[in-house]
């Protein structure tokens, strides 16, 4: 029998994907509440300024006092999708004293704050969902929370970020420099019109916390992640991975290390082979590859982001929290009981391309190689070629670790033959 009172919902932030969150409420409330067990009502919508038009919005649940809306004691569940700390994260806190769930698409705060938010929902007997923060519409963080729970997962290997993965496409698909391919992103909408956050990592960085957090059962905040972004991506090493048979992607890696005693989460451009299944993840699509011991490689690939994609993800974790609701029970909260320390990434152990610009005269090449072995990194391919008193040397390296490495180019930056170290991009995905 389906419950006859409605349970009531607070939006805050109506902007891209807000608003299509608020249009699936009202548009499908007759099929939500059939899924759920009892209607929903969306109950009010915070904004920061009431008089902007927003089509399909109904303006009279509009207003600009969140505190208030969130306050009322007959909230039984807030959705967050304005993005940001503060006032966020004061916001869903107040939700939890008040025995409200919350669904979250807010990944930088759950990846600074995630612990004490968990603790709180926890506190309050109220569940905090947060597929959206991850991935857009692609189901991931309940697959790795859930379904995967009864397994141990190693590794988790992915593009998480819809902007980047955009202008590296159109780099390596039309030989355009990185300004030009951020142009075209941004006169496209997959860029905002400060992209920072996107083009040097913050994005994914806050992605790979969450991912790492929940894939590994222990506490990893965006601070634990090593984050390098694409700004400094040029044509040229689009060209170098060509000839490798490569494509460059920016990747969120998160490891278990082999002797499961740490973790190491990072976000940076790398290079990977044609033949693997991330090579093909074209435009501003997101992809994520889990490996864990019983299940094996899964890889989950959609939309990234996007107001209807996003809106999805958020009405999914709608759907779960108001059945708990409705049943009186709570979804699986925090699993930190590993309490695996993160590894810095000096430790962390990966193969390098390197160009090196050098003097076009005999013995450079070993003197070059001779510095590599002195640090212990052991070379795989070279490659050289020679133009008028100028050579181009690109090496590429068996495993080293990141420290190793860098102790290298600094001791090749001192030869006179070497005139600069052009490009370091590290190769994944064997």
């Amino acid at each position: 029998m389906m419950r006859t009172r409605p349970l009531k919902v607070a939006l805050l932030g109506c902007g891209v994907v807000g608003s299509e969150v608020a249009r699936i409420m009202t548009t499908t409330a007759d099929d939500l509440a059939a899924r759920i067990g009892a209607p929903v009502e969306l109950a009010g919508i915070a904004v920061r300024r009431a008089g902007r038009p927003r089509p399909g919005v109904p303006e009279h649940l509009l207003t600009t006092d969140a505190e208030a809306l969130v306050g009322r004691d007959d909230i039984d569940v807030v959705i967050e999708v304005v993005g940001g700390i503060e006032p966020s994260k004061s916001l869903i806190l107040k939700a939890f004293r008040g025995g409200a769930s919350v669904v979250s698409a807010n990944k930088a705060l759950l990846a600074k704050d995630g612990a004490e938010l968990h603790a709180a929902a926890a506190a309050a007997g109220a569940d905090l969902y947060y597929e959206a923060a991850v991935a857009g519409a692609i189901p991931l963080l309940r697959p790795l929370r859930e379904s995967l729970a009864g397994d141990k997962v190693n590794r988790v290997l992915g593009i998480v970020n819809g902007t980047t993965n955009f202008i590296l496409d159109k780099m390596d698909s039309t030989g355009a420099g990185y300004s030009e391919a951020l142009e075209e992103a941004t006169a496209l909408g997959y860029a905002e019109a400060d992209p920072t956050a996107d083009v040097e990592g913050f994005d994914a960085a806050a992605k790979a916390a969450i991912l790492a957090g929940i894939a590994f059962h222990t506490k990893v905040t965006a601070a634990d992640v090593y984050r390098e972004g694409i700004t400094e991506v040029t044509a040229a090493d689009i060209a170098s991975a060509k000839q490798m048979g490569c494509v460059v992607k920016l990747l969120a890696i998160c490891e278990r290390s082999a002797d499961g005693t740490s973790v190491t989460a990072r976000v940076h451009p790398a290079m990977i082979p044609l033949s693997h299944p991330l090579a093909s993840v074209r435009e501003a699509y997101n992809a994520v590859f889990v490996e864990a011991e019983a299940a094996g490689r899964l890889m989950f690939y959609g939309p990234g982001a996007g107001g209807s994609p996003t809106a999805s993800a958020v009405l999914g974790d709608l759907v779960a929290v108001c059945r708990n609701k409705v049943n009186g029970t709570t979804g699986p909260g925090d699993s930190v009981y590993a309490q695996l320390p993160a590894k810095p990434m000096d430790e962390v152990v990966t193969r390098y391309h390197v160009s090196l610009d050098v003097d076009d005269r005999a013995g450079v090449l070993a003197q070059v190689a001779s510095v590599f072995a002195e640090h212990g990194v052991s070379i795989d391919t070279v490659r050289q070629q020679g133009r008028d008193g100028d050579a181009a040397l690109v090496v590429v390296t068996h495993r080293a670790t990141d420290a190793a490495l860098s102790a290298t180019v600094d001791k090749l930056r001192a030869l006179d033959s070497v005139r600069d170290v052009a490009s370091i991009m590290r190769v994944e995905g064997e």
